[in-house]
Parts: C-alpha cells; structure tokens; sequence
C-alpha cells in the first residue's frame, strides 16, 4: 500500500495514463492468485514507462488491465485506471473496444500468434483503421495501411501489403504490429516485450522506431519487459515489480544507477556487462519467485534477501511500503534504513561492476 505522498510522488504533472492502487485477481481452485497487489504509476506524453522484473511479477497482468483486456467473469480488478481522464476500471467491454485502437493500443510479445494467419497483414492493419472510421471505404484503409507499413520501415509495401504473416521475418512481424497499433494515432501504446526473441540488431531497430513515432506521434508509452538494456535504452522512468507488488520506482537513472533495493540489485547483477572481467560469473538471485496463491508473509523477497536477518523479524512479519527516499521522485519498499541501503550498495554491489 502507498502512503498520500508516495501516491502524489508517483504521478505526473499532466499524466494521460494513471494507475492507482491496482489489484488484479484471479479465483482458482487452488485459491486466490493476487497477480497484481497495489501498484500505483502515471505517465505522461512523450514519456515512455519502463515495468521490469522477472517472469510472473504481474507485469502482463498489469498491462493487460490498462487495456481491459481481462475477462470480467474470471477476474477481480480494484483501484483506478485513468487514460486520458477516462476511468477503465469497471468500463463495459463495448466502450472498452471504443478505446482499443483509438485512444490505447497494445504492441504483444508475440506478433506471430498476434497476427491471424489466414489473412494478409495489410487486410488486418486497414480492418484495425475501418473500426474506429466507419465512413471510410476498403481503398482508402488499403491506401492507409501502405502509409504505415512504409512508416515502421517495411521495404516496398505496396506489395507486400498483400502478404500474410509467415512472410515476414520476425523483425518485421513486430514491425507490422507496431503499424497495427499505430494506425490510428493513439495517445497511448503499451509494448508487452517486443522485443523478446529478436537479435541485438533487430531489437535496436525496433527500439529505435519505437522512439521516432513516439516523437512523431507525442504518445505516451507503457514498456514491458525483464531486459533492463533495453530499458536503459529508451525509458524515461523504471517500475520494478516483485511478485505483483511495487518494490522500486523513479527516473531510469535513479533506478539503474543508484538502486536501493535488493532486489533490483539482483537484476543488475544478472546483467552481463562490457565493463567488468569477462571470465566472471553472472551472480543469479537465489531461489525462486514465491507463489501468489501463497505469497509469504511480511516482504515477499525476504526469501531470497541476504539482507533480511538484519531487520530481525520485520521483514517476516511487516508488508514494507512505497516511500520516497531523499532523492526527490525515488520510491523504494524496503525495511532496511537507507543509509544502509546505500551502504551495501556501493560497497557490495557496485564494486564488481555492475553497468549498462
């Protein structure tokens, strides 16, 4: 839970996306899964939010809430979401679908499964166009999709407009999904890892375009991902979730260059590095994310924290909050005063190298 100041602290002066107090669940039979458990963000215009951590902190979940995109008869959703002063939560999927494509659009990890096999990529990019244009005719949706697929950098699309999906490479597959979700100039676009299974040139291809519409088009953008290169490539302000909670939040250079919680120290030490001893060993975090049916009690990282012993049985016992440290805009949740935190920080972290 954040306190009155951490919630102003996390909100833009002007946001067009804003989250607060967040939770998403889903009801099993196992029991309840908090996938998503008071999270709280806003951005702004021109300004791209990155959202990291490993694989099952809710970060999906998370985007896929922003776009209403979870199915009302199997999830609990609470708190508010706002785009563009518009209130998504508890929205009918009918205005929900108004806002899909228009206002808000979604670029998914996967553009093969994205994109429908059966049909080729410019007939889907000009239906995306028709559906929120209804007076517009098939030529001129043709002609539309063209316009986009030549914006994202697919070579000669007049003829390619007519090719499916598994003509692509996956480079341009993500290419053409970014022509999708761009075609009719949303204000916000939420990425979900898109650049996950492409090579460091393909990749720094797609980042880069993904900076030149946002400048073209002044969006606002939500990037999810686990690779903390990408986001110090192209985030304005970092987001680390752990196991469906906020553990970490401020500008790309508070976060990445001086983070004070451990468990962010562990993702950057998980990073190869250029600068360090090559022949060194990547340090993993120990053990494994916690379940969220059954998330243990007090900090859920105190698990896998070398750290926690050190605040006796706080850490066992006591769900650390969101609270702003010294450097203005910074939020960290951690038991552990900061001084000390800084403390271990440099003199354990920082020493072995860690950069990006």
């Amino acid at each position: 839970m954040e306190t009155a100041s951490t919630a102003s602290a996390t909100s833009g002066a002007n946001p067009y996306l804003r989250v607060q107090d967040l939770r998403v669940r889903f009801r099993t039979e196992d029991g309840v899964v908090r996938a998503v458990d008071g999270i709280s963000f806003a951005v702004e215009r021109g300004r791209t939010l990155g959202i990291v951590g490993e694989s099952g902190s809710g970060k999906s979940v998370t985007s896929m809430a922003v776009l209403g995109l979870h199915d009302p008869r199997r999830t609990e959703i609470s708190g508010k979401i706002q785009v563009g002063g518009r209130e998504i939560v508890g929205l009918a999927d009918s205005e929900c679908r108004k806002l899909r494509g228009r206002d808000m659009a979604m670029v998914f990890q996967d553009p093969l499964s994205a994109l429908h096999p059966y049909y080729p990529v410019g007939r889907q990019i000009a239906e995306a166009y028709q559906v929120h244009h209804r007076g517009v005719g098939r030529r001129t949706a043709r002609r539309r999709a063209i316009e986009m697929l030549d914006r994202v950098g697919i070579p000669q699309p007049a003829r390619r407009v007519d090719e499916y999906p598994h003509e692509f490479s996956g480079g341009m597959r993500q290419r053409v999904m970014i022509a999708m979700a761009l075609v009719n100039d949303p204000d916000l676009l939420v990425a979900d890892e898109p650049t996950t299974a492409l090579d460091v040139t393909v990749q720094a291809q797609i980042l880069d375009l993904l900076a030149d519409l946002q400048r073209e088009f002044n969006s606002a953008i939500v990037l999810i991902t686990h690779d903390l290169g990408v986001v110090s490539q192209v985030a304005d302000d970092v987001l680390v979730m752990y196991a469906g909670r906020a553990v970490e939040h401020g500008s790309v250079e508070q976060v990445l260059r001086r983070p004070q919680h451990p468990y962010t120290w562990g993702l950057l030490a998980s990073v190869p590095s250029l600068h360090g001893d090559a022949d060194a060993d990547l340090l993993p975090i120990a053990g494994n994310p916690p379940s969220l049916i059954n998330l243990p009690p007090g900090c859920a990282f105190h698990p896998r924290c070398r750290w926690a012993d050190e605040n006796g049985d706080r850490s066992r016992t006591e769900v650390p909050e969101l609270r702003p440290v010294t450097e203005a805009g910074h939020l960290v949740a951690c038991h552990l005063p900061e001084a000390e935190r800084q403390r271990r920080y440099a003199e354990e972290i920082a020493s072995v190298g860690v950069a990006l």
